[in-house]
C-alpha cells in the first residue's frame, strides 16, 4: 500500500513537471517571434508626426509590458495609456496590457523622430 501511494505521488509530480515544461516550450517557441516598433513618418509639417506601431510577431502567445527604449520621449507627446514614460530610455506600450498574437498597437506623435526600439517584454504561454 506505501509503495502505491508512493508511484501515485511519484506520477503526479512527473505530470506536474511534463506540464510546466509544456508551457515553457510555447514561450521558447516564441522568443524567435520578438516584439518590433516600426515608425512612419505621416505627417509632414513642423514638427512632422510620425505614427509608431508595436507589433506582437508571435503567432501563439499574447505579449504583455513591452517596454521601449525610446531616449528622452516627453510624455507630453501622447496620452499615457498609449505609451507611458517610465524614465529616461524605459517607456511602457499599452499600460502594460497584453497585446494577442500578430496584433499591432499603434500610436501617433508630433514632434522630430525618436529612435525607439522593444527592450524588454514577456509572452504569456498558457
Amino acid at each position: 500500500m506505501q509503495s502505491h501511494k508512493a508511484f501515485k505521488l511519484l506520477l503526479w509530480c512527473s505530470c506536474l513537471t511534463f506540464a510546466s515544461l509544456l508551457g515553457q516550450g510555447k514561450g521558447e517557441k516564441c522568443s524567435k517571434y520578438s516584439p518590433t516598433l516600426q515608425q512612419t513618418q505621416v505627417g509632414f509639417g513642423s514638427p512632422p508626426t510620425f505614427t509608431a506601431r508595436v507589433h506582437n510577431n508571435c503567432p501563439m502567445c499574447p505579449v504583455i509590458n513591452i517596454h521601449l527604449k525610446c531616449g528622452n520621449f516627453s510624455q507630453a507627446l501622447v496620452n499615457p495609456r498609449l505609451l507611458k514614460v517610465i524614465s529616461y530610455n524605459n517607456c511602457v506600450v499599452n499600460s502594460g496590457f497584453p497585446l494577442s498574437p500578430l496584433q499591432t498597437f499603434s500610436f501617433n506623435y508630433s514632434h522630430p523622430k525618436y529612435l525607439m526600439q522593444p527592450a524588454t517584454w514577456s509572452f504569456q504561454c498558457e
